[in-house]
């Protein structure tokens, strides 16, 4: 199959997505560019900000693009390209296109808060408490894969303690553009400089950070790196949001787009055939698992992602200038992610062409497949470079979901322990340590960077699949807020009760296996016996939650 067919194909779907069924969604949920966004009802200069829409969805976007949509089709790779291209383009434009949305149309219109807070108003305060153990876990799976993906991006030294240059010039690069960042947040919300003239300083600053971080590379070990990422990842969640967090995204961005535009050049101008088979058998080439359910929970962020709706109602809600942004935001930056997924999945098979094998971590195989393609035009060194350039821009997207999942864990623990319009300067005891955002902040961090020892192999499965169940629950919350109000919630119960049945088999299926592996060593202290517990704890809050929603969660008649 020609790589660059499945491009053509792809484009065209998702921008007819955006155009069509977007503006529909955007019709259903009544959007209205008039109303006042909470970002102007409360504003307070920490985590309520009005802030320009290019800004706002270079953020939310570059919080969103983490590793998922790279590794999951790449893993998922192994079922075959169709059956991973289908789930990208269907599951990104009707599921999880609408999933983010939705998450961020009903936050905006309760106050900017936490999908949590919509649970907690449309079903009730046990089930807000659920959702938010649910999403608290969920963040957790996130940190701790996140940091180790970041970490091995940044280690220096090689298995046989040979030096990495590509990890070591990204270690630089991404060092002096935290300090970037920060001047760039000072410049456009404190000096109120022009967003154009301010944006391309911005981008030159990021091509001489390449250009340093190129010919000077940071060589450290892994335990080093894991130190300063965990310390960075604290500064980030409890900075204001305009000081670091924004500006480094919005930055960031433009680096993720640049990756995103370079990889479809690349594959319109040397257009290689993929070897890949379209279908590999319902177990795969490795025949070790089941296409169903282990694609849908496999391939996550690129077709729908709890993680997303978390952002949406955490951060972006908060900082959205009008209603009429939301479509942009919502709904076009899960499609521009489903176009990475799309080029990760045609990196797979270009890999595999060469090597007949999908062994390797994920971002090695994209990082070599996009290199090759860019080195097959004839430039000169083009291989190392590419090479070094798309090893930055993955570290990128996850350093940028990293900071906001911290965040986004530090206010749902915060949410955890405060009832809803109590003054925390009137809290005592333990509650009181809980609610105080550094303390919230820490406890956090420790948490997320102990579980990271266990690598990511270990917590992608149940990230996966903790993640897509997160999605269903937020499209429960938006479907019981909406039948509610009286509006119809039709078009957001399929998506909802496929992402529920998909998931909770996923989980199913991870639990068997682990059980399977401890019964085998006789070791229930092991990583396999943690699989097993925190899959159990994912799915008893998640199915008591559902069940808890059935009395207020009624679809309403279309109107």
């Amino acid at each position: 199959m020609n790589s660059l067919i499945i491009l053509f194909i792809s484009a065209i779907a998702l921008t007819a997505g955006y155009i069509y069924y977007g503006a529909y969604i955007a019709r259903r949920l009544g959007i209205d560019p008039k109303r006042k966004t909470p970002s102007h009802t409360f504003e307070d200069g920490q985590d309520y900000i009005p802030s320009r829409a290019p800004v706002l969805m270079g953020h939310h976007f570059a919080s969103i693009a983490g590793a998922g949509p790279i590794n999951g089709p790449i893993q998922a790779a192994v079922f075959g390209w169709l059956p991973v291209l289908l789930w990208i383009l269907v599951g990104g434009i009707f599921f999880g296109a609408v999933h983010d949305f939705a998450s961020l149309f009903a936050s905006i219109r309760h106050k900017g808060k936490s999908i949590g807070y919509v649970i907690e108003k449309n079903i009730g305060i046990k089930a807000k408490t659920l959702f938010i153990i649910f999403a608290y876990i969920t963040l957790l799976l996130i940190i701790s894969s996140f940091t180790d993906i970041v970490v091995e991006t940044f280690t220096g030294f090689a298995a046989d303690g040979s030096l990495n240059a590509a990890n070591g010039a990204t270690a630089t690069i991404s060092l002096l553009f935290i300090l970037v960042s920060i001047i760039f947040g000072e410049i456009i919300y404190r000096r109120n400089l022009p967003l154009g003239a301010s944006t391309a300083v911005g981008i030159a600053a990021i091509l001489l950070c390449i250009a340093i971080g190129i010919n000077f590379p940071l060589y450290l070990d892994s335990e080093t790196w894991l130190l300063i990422v965990l310390v960075y990842i604290y500064v980030a969640a409890v900075a204001p949001v305009w000081l670091l967090l924004q500006p480094r995204d919005y930055l960031n961005s433009f680096l993720l787009y640049g990756m995103i535009i370079a990889s479809a050049l690349g594959i319109i101008i040397s257009h290689p055939s993929i070897s890949l088979p379209a279908f590999s058998g319902f177990t795969g080439l490795n025949n070790n698992s089941f296409i169903f359910p282990m694609l849908f929970s496999t391939v996550a962020c690129g077709a729908v992602s709890g993680f997303h709706g978390l952002v949406a109602s955490g951060t972006t809600s908060k900082q959205i200038n009008k209603e009429s942004d939301a479509k942009a935001i919502g709904y076009g930056s899960m499609l521009i992610e489903c176009m990475v997924a799309v080029i990760a999945l045609i990196a797979a098979g270009v890999f595999y062409g060469t090597n007949k094998t999908l062994n390797g971590t994920p971002t090695k195989i994209f990082a070599a497949a996009i290199a090759s393609m860019t080195a097959s035009l004839g430039m000169s060194n083009a291989y190392q470079v590419s090479y070094a350039l798309v090893i930055l821009a993955v570290s990128a997207f996850c350093l940028t979901s990293l900071d906001t999942a911290t965040r986004l864990a530090r206010y749902m623990l915060q949410e955890l322990f405060i009832k809803d319009g109590e003054d925390i300067s009137k809290i005592k005891g333990i509650r009181k340590i809980l609610v105080n955002p550094y303390a919230a902040t820490l406890i956090t961090v420790v948490l997320g960077g102990a579980m990271s020892l266990g690598g990511y192999e270990r917590i992608w499965p149940l990230f996966g699949s903790a993640n897509q169940l997160l999605a269903s629950l937020s499209l429960l919350a938006v479907s019981a807020w909406l039948a509610k109000i009286g509006k119809s919630n039709r078009i957001f119960v399929v998506p909802m009760a496929f992402m529920l049945f998909v998931t909770l088999c996923a989980l199913g299926v991870t639990i068997v296996k682990n059980v399977t592996e401890v019964a085998s060593t006789g070791v229930i202290l092991s990583a396999a016996g943690i699989q097993i517990l925190i899959s159990i704890l994912l799915i008893i809050p998640a199915v008591v939650l559902v069940v808890e929603s059935l009395e207020t969660f009624k679809p309403s008649k279309d109107k």
